[in-house]
């Protein structure tokens, strides 16, 4: 069984400790490296006050390309499918000859 690993990551200059696999501290490690720079990136671009509103605008950035990437995928997988149903059609007519 593989030993839990502590690492404390820096998210919009608050310090969060945390225990994980070891095998995820890389894929956290950039996670919290892409907010630190979209949070620059938008403290830089707008008038923003509020960590809060820089997170939650960080947040929305990331959750909107996981789901436009779903949406992408989605109809790709419809097209590729739609491709295989004719492909499969045309196997079959001409089969039947």
């Amino acid at each position: 069984m593989e030993e839990k690993l502590k690492i404390k990551l820096s998210i919009a200059d608050r310090v969060y400790p945390l225990t994980i696999d070891p095998k995820q501290e890389e894929g956290l490690r950039k996670a919290a490296k892409n907010i630190e720079n979209l949070v620059k990136k938008f403290e830089q671009n707008y008038a923003v006050r509020d960590k809060q509103d820089v997170l939650a605008m960080c947040a929305l950035q990331f959750a909107s390309k996981i789901e436009q990437g779903g949406i992408d995928q989605s109809e790709g997988t419809k097209a590729a499918m739609e491709r295989l149903r004719a492909l499969n059609d045309l196997v079959y007519s001409k089969l039947g000859e």
